[in-house]
């Protein structure tokens, strides 16, 4: 599989090859009319169907409760129906999970992620043999 390369800082070179690197592929859907899912949003399911609530979905990517809402509440008008529902009170003060719209909507993104990056692993392997590869000046 590949993984994300680090985020490079002030005090290192901009650009240095690493043999061990391998590129990423991230993928965002533009849906019609205007919705868009990615892997933030989608990742933002998964925590709140992991951990049942929205608050710790949120804290767990590090973003507000309020923002959190924002992005579920973005896909359930984008899709015309809730992808996650709120349990509310109870012993254990409530809490989220996915319905069954935002299970599909996990399962179909994911599906869709891995199809993309088997169709382009061989050209992004090409591409990092390229940074790799000792170059002839």
């Amino acid at each position: 599989m590949f993984a994300a390369r680090s985020i490079e800082t002030a005090d290192k070179p901009a650009f240095h090859p690493r043999p061990a690197a391998v590129p990423s592929l991230l993928l965002r859907i533009d849906l019609d009319p205007a919705g868009r899912i990615g892997p933030g949003k989608i990742e933002l399911l998964e925590k709140i169907e992991a951990l049942g609530s929205i608050s710790a979905a949120g804290r767990a990517m590090a973003m507000s409760y309020r923002r959190a809402w924002e992005l579920v509440e973005e896909l359930n008008v984008v899709f015309g129906q809730p992808v996650v529902e709120r349990q509310v009170g109870g012993r254990n003060g409530g809490g989220a999970r996915l319905t069954a719209l935002g299970r599909r909507l996990v399962a179909h993104f994911r599906a869709i992620e891995a199809a993309a990056m088997q169709a382009a692993s061989e050209h992004l392997a090409a591409l990092q043999a390229e940074i790799t590869a000792p170059h002839s000046r």
